[in-house]
């Protein structure tokens, strides 16, 4: 029996051994040959993401010293473990997980010191049986969280960072999330500059879904965001809120990213942690302009604003539980 036979017959439940394992005896935590050759054929994720009859939430972790709004808050396993299910039973319907801020002025990091950051918190999301996305440009990254069980890669890059991303997506077939952004995190609020935003960012967006596609990622698996606060002004964050609906067009589910930014600290004069009401304005606004998913900090509360728009919507299960 050859060695990729033996590992596809393997019970999920040890993956993670195996996998650290594999790493420790080809390097140390560096990418090699061997640790590539073993890869599951498909990856099942929840299918419940794909109906479009309500609007989803999508909890944020970060497991980053440095992120604008939480970062640092949870290093201890118990923690990470307790906030995960706080995050589902807040009513999130997955929870997304970035081991690498994208704040603006953010500076990269190694992909040892990423994944040291976000093994522990895929581990304690994927305890909870909530569907996981993972925030990161790095194919290897995507790799080892798709093996553990991961149900999307979320790309604020959409494919252009790492040129192995494309490829990987498309093996596990899960989902993508194709995400606009000016420059790159550390640049990306230098002076951003559009000839028209929304035109700009849509077809910036139409090609990034065909280049998807080309590399066989299928259209059901990905969905597209606008990328609220990477490399824009105030005034193009606003711009692109209003307009939003424009996005229906490109055939995919909208993600929208707007809690707690800098936008809405500029309108409302208000610091990171005094930014709900705003969140929850710019959530219905997204809602009523054809949004599927909305990426959230406080997901009781902002659970709670996509319920009841979805009620006056008249979408899905809005009334009463599911």
């Amino acid at each position: 029996m050859t060695r990729r036979a033996l590992r596809l017959e393997m019970p999920c439940r040890i993956w993670p051994e195996f996998f650290s394992r594999l790493v420790t005896l080809s390097g140390g935590g560096r990418e090699s040959d061997t640790y590539k050759e073993y890869v599951p054929v498909k990856h099942a994720f929840p299918t419940q993401l794909l109906d479009k009859t309500r609007t989803r939430v999508m909890g944020i972790f970060n497991a980053t010293p440095d992120s604008f709004f939480d970062g640092g808050h949870y290093r201890e396993e118990a923690e990470m473990r307790t906030r995960m299910r706080r995050i589902m039973e807040e009513g999130a319907d997955i929870v997304d997980i970035g081991a690498e801020s994208s704040r603006p002025d953010a500076s990269p990091v190694s992909l040892e010191e990423e994944l040291r950051r976000a093994i522990p918190a895929w581990e304690a999301a994927l305890s909870t049986g909530m569907p996981v996305s993972v925030d990161t440009c790095k194919a290897a990254v995507a790799r080892r969280a798709l093996q553990m069980g991961a149900a999307m890669i979320n790309d604020i890059s959409a494919l252009r960072h790492d040129a192995e991303m494309r490829e990987v997506v498309a093996e596990f077939g899960c989902l993508c999330v194709l995400m606009h952004m000016q420059g790159t995190p550390k640049t990306m609020q230098v002076s951003p500059v559009y000839k028209d935003v929304v035109s700009d960012v849509y077809d910036f967006l139409a090609r990034r879904i065909e280049f998807a596609l080309q590399g066989g990622i299928a259209e059901d698996r990905i969905w597209i965001d606008p990328g609220f606060g990477f490399g824009k002004t105030v005034e193009h964050n606003l711009e692109l809120l209003r307009r939003l609906d424009i996005f229906q067009g490109l055939g995919c589910p909208i993600v929208m990213g707007t809690s707690n930014k800098s936008m809405i600290g500029a309108v409302l004069g208000a610091p990171p942690d005094d930014r709900q009401e705003g969140t929850a304005a710019t959530v219905a606004i997204g809602i009523t302009r054809g949004v599927h998913c909305v990426r959230v900090h406080d997901v009781k509360v902002m659970a709670r604003v996509v319920r009841m728009c979805d009620a006056v919507l008249d979408k899905g299960s809005a009334v009463g539980t599911e």
